[in-house]
């Protein structure tokens, strides 16, 4: 008898309390489309490829837990080039979005930040670069991209067999994660 196995992470819901402003911060921010919306019922629909994929991303109203609760590790929209991932962080800061980290995982750089109920986020772009995790490592993407590739390959040439930890590249949020393990 085969196993059955899944082809791919379809979709992702969250509840929120303010649904017009997650909705205008993932479509004007973030940059997903609007593929349906149901005021009545508090969802909307979303996705960067609505063509393909209907929706990748839900927002329920609903939220019914303090600003406080961790409910959600993270929420991770991949993007197709090192200059996407750059423009995004020009875009996050031009709008004064709270920035977590930003980090190389040798195998992708990320952009982790927040949405506007403390919901946490990352922008990613997959480096095809391989690296054992985990792999934290400040970056910084004001600096020209063939500047950046080659600190990131470097670093995965000296450290991407074993891993690496660069305790001030984290959050504060993964920081007390990683020391109660």
């Amino acid at each position: 008898m085969t196993t059955p196995s899944i082809a791919r992470l379809g979709h992702v819901g969250i509840h929120v309390n303010d649904l017009e402003r997650e909705k205008a911060f993932y479509r004007d921010i973030v940059g997903l489309q609007i593929s349906d919306e149901d005021a009545r019922a508090g969802m909307v629909f979303m996705s960067s490829r609505p063509d393909e994929e209907h929706h990748e991303f839900l927002l329920c109203r609903g939220r019914n837990v303090g600003a406080d609760s961790r409910l959600l590790q993270q929420v991770s929209f991949r993007c197709n080039s090192l200059d996407d991932l750059i423009g995004y962080h020009r875009r996050l800061s031009e709008n004064a979005v709270k920035i977590d980290m930003v980090v190389s995982h040798g195998n992708a750089i990320g952009i982790y930040f927040y949405d506007p109920e403390g919901n946490r986020c990352e922008i990613y772009w997959g480096t095809g670069l391989k690296a054992r995790q985990p792999y934290p490592e400040k970056v910084d993407l004001t600096r020209p991209a063939s500047e950046i590739m080659k600190d990131v390959e470097e670093s995965v040439r000296q450290h991407g067999a074993t891993g690496f930890v660069d305790m001030s590249a984290m959050g504060a949020q993964n920081l007390d994660a990683s020391r109660r393990q």
